[in-house]
């Protein structure tokens, strides 16, 4: 890794692969969640380590509700146990919780381990983890300019206040900085619905390790290769 080369302040992850890596193995989909939920503790203290400011973890898709109820159920539990087990671990090392999705259908008993968690770890400032949860793009952005109608009709808002400021406060992420490198395991080349408005000046970067294999030799390939490049925001770059 390049020596005085800035560091992405957030990067986001797509942990696609764990299917496909239990599969290669002979073994059931659900092993290969447990094993990818093993690399996200590895990916923080790496990321924490290198000065990475916020992660975001894309765990749970609104669309995933659509898998097997075993797979579902499976999926809950790894979450759940992270809460029981993690939490205080987080809390110890200085480390923000965050969940960003909306909070139905998912259980009750687990919103409120959420809940908890948040408020216990909020003024932790060592990095902030986001997991996004029954999470969807579009469905953020409908989220969003529904309040954000609200607003305006209750008159705390004039349409001719808003831009794209204004608008971001409505979103999930609010307050958080937007992503400045975006990574997918598994080889796909895709975002698939996640974080639509905020990766649009996002490095992309792809690579074919499946998410439970990607350790913190992957993640500093991909800070590299970021490093390498240059970021012009839609400006010329200097030559």
């Amino acid at each position: 890794m390049q020596k005085n080369s800035k560091v992405p302040a957030h990067i986001a992850f797509i942990m696609d692969g764990n299917g496909r890596w239990a599969k290669e193995r002979f073994l059931p989909r659900t092993a290969g969640h447990r094993e990818g939920a093993k690399r996200i503790k590895e990916i923080i203290k790496a990321a924490r380590d290198l000065g990475v400011k916020v992660v975001t973890f894309f765990a749970f898709s609104n669309e995933n509700w659509g898998r097997s109820k075993t797979e579902i159920n499976v999926l809950f539990h790894i979450l759940n146990s992270f809460l029981e087990r993690e939490v205080k671990e987080l809390d110890k090392n200085n480390i923000r919780f965050m969940v960003i999705g909306r909070d139905e259908p998912i259980p009750v008993s687990l919103q409120k381990k959420i809940a908890r968690a948040q408020d216990k770890t909020r003024d932790n400032s060592a990095i902030t983890v986001v997991l996004a949860l029954n999470y969807g793009a579009r469905q953020e952005i409908v989220d969003a300019a529904k309040n954000l109608a609200k607003d305006a009709l209750s008159g705390k808002i004039s349409p001719e206040d808003l831009d794209e400021k204004v608008f971001s406060k409505y979103l999930y992420t609010a307050g958080i900085p937007d992503p400045d490198l975006l990574i997918r395991t598994s080889g796909e080349a895709r975002i698939s619905n996640f974080l639509l408005w905020q990766l649009s000046y996002a490095e992309f970067y792809f690579t074919k390790v499946y998410w439970p294999d990607f350790n913190k030799e992957e993640l500093l390939k991909a800070v590299e290769e970021y490093q390498g490049r240059s970021r012009r925001f839609g400006k010329v770059g200097v030559a």
